[in-house]
């Protein structure tokens, strides 16, 4: 399959995703959801769907049963929406990489902070 196709059914399917969870999911469970991004298979069987969610550990979880919960009605309005021979197999999955991201800035900070100390007190 064309890597260029892939990757715009990718973003499609993120958006469409994005659109849902704004518009069509009305589960309580599910809190400040951000789609960071979607893996596809190079079948276009699957979709791996990356999320980003806000809050402590507790809604974090509740958050993903949620969005696990409602997968069947997200797949079947992206099927209609997306017009594809088969409909993808659809997974969400934690995006950890923006606390990575901030745990790294913070450990720069760290060491600059350790290296030099007069002008981060000025």
């Amino acid at each position: 399959m064309g890597q260029v196709r892939i990757e715009k059914l990718q973003e499609l399917i993120g958006q469409e995703f994005s659109k849902l969870l704004m518009n069509g999911v009305k589960d309580p469970r599910i809190g400040f959801v951000t789609v960071t991004g979607v893996k596809m298979t190079g079948d276009l069987r699957e979709a791996k769907i990356f999320v980003s969610i806000m809050g402590d550990k507790e809604s974090i979880k509740n958050s993903l049963n949620g969005l696990r919960h409602s997968l069947g009605f997200i797949r079947r309005e992206i099927g209609q929406r997306i017009r594809l021979k088969y409909t993808p197999e659809l997974s969400v999955e934690l995006d950890t990489q923006i606390e990575k991201n901030k745990h790294i800035d913070e450990l720069f900070y760290q060491i600059e902070k350790e290296v030099n100390p007069v002008e981060n007190n000025a």
